[in-house]
């Protein structure tokens, strides 16, 4: 990455109308939260098949709970990181920007986005196994695992999509309308390895879009970015925001 680089990555965000920021497991990594693929990713040490599956949790809910609330106590320490902080700060600078994350640990509403789509859902949210009711829960230790609705008394279950799920598809299509609408999209620390969400940035280029990759290492799409910048999000995206120059909407509409 050269300073060269960052200019033009501010200088398409800044003419952009409409953007879409893909962030994936790297950007969390630089939190602090394990990457499942990485070198120290959790997939090293636990079988994707006996805890994050349905047939895992229709057989032992306990077992699979056990691990959701571990690692509901591990994301409740780690705070944002200055990449997350750059995005929030980008909802309120950049007109039509959208952020879709394919994390479920809630770091970017945390930071303060206002509206990021999930596509995995969120860790911080749970299910009625019954009524399929979904709401907001940030216990970090469980009275009762596995936990029950208040309703009715049925199971509830992580609101994540899990290995051999299908995305919901309300949040599928509205990521694949903006990515295919968009005039810039970012794509910030995922390996572009998980389908359907690597098929975004490829819709998007195949709409006209300029792609703007942001990952330490080469991904699959490095070859179709028309700026790929090597190096921590949290580190490059400040240095992009210098550049951009702007103040917030709000400030401009005064």
């Amino acid at each position: 990455m050269n300073d060269t680089e960052v200019f033009a990555a501010a200088a398409l965000l800044r003419g952009s109308k409409r953007t879409v920021v893909l962030t994936g497991a790297g950007i969390s990594a630089e939190s602090g939260i394990p990457t499942f693929r990485g070198e120290d990713g959790l997939w090293n040490r636990f079988r994707a098949e006996d805890l994050a599956t349905l047939a895992a949790f229709q057989k032992d809910p306990a077992l699979v709970w056990g691990w959701y609330d571990w690692r509901r106590g591990l994301i409740s320490k780690v705070d944002p990181n200055p990449a997350h902080k750059v995005l929030a700060r980008w909802e309120t600078q950049l007109p039509g920007l959208s952020i879709v994350t394919q994390n479920i640990d809630g770091l970017h509403q945390k930071a303060g986005s206002k509206s990021v789509i999930e596509l995995h859902g969120n860790i911080w949210k749970v299910r009625c196994t019954k009524e399929g009711t979904v709401s907001a829960n940030n216990e970090t230790r469980f009275e009762e695992i596995p936990p029950r609705c208040p309703t009715c008394g049925a199971v509830l279950r992580p609101h994540v999509v899990w290995f051999g799920e299908p995305l919901e598809m309300a949040v599928l299509e509205l990521a694949g309308r903006l990515s295919t609408m968009c005039e810039v999209m970012v794509v910030v620390g995922t390996s572009a390895l998980v389908h359907p969400a690597a098929s975004l940035p490829l819709a998007a280029l195949e709409g006209g879009a300029r792609l703007v990759e942001i990952n330490p290492d080469i991904t699959p799409l490095t070859h179709l970015a028309h700026l790929s910048l090597r190096g921590r999000a949290g580190d490059i995206l400040p240095l992009i925001e210098d550049r951009l120059g702007i103040e917030p909407l709000e400030d401009r509409q005064r």
